[in-house]
């Protein structure tokens, strides 16, 4: 296990042996920093497109109608 993993592991563990109020006090103090937020919508976002067929970055920019 790498050192970030075991990082995150420990982070995770901790967050999880918190009640849930205060899960919920974690999760809204990082939501409403900017930084954070916006890590966590990137993630999601990659999360959700992980299984999708690849596709070229001009077929990409195509689609969002981005010319080159």
């Amino acid at each position: 296990m790498s050192a970030i993993e075991a990082t995150a592991e420990v982070f995770v563990t901790a967050f999880k042996s918190l009640k849930r109020s205060q899960r919920e006090a974690v999760l809204e103090r990082m939501l409403t920093d900017a930084e954070l937020s916006e890590d966590f919508v990137d993630t999601l976002a990659l999360e959700a497109r992980r299984h999708q067929p690849r596709q070229s970055f001009r077929q990409a920019l195509k689609e969002l109608k981005i010319s080159v």
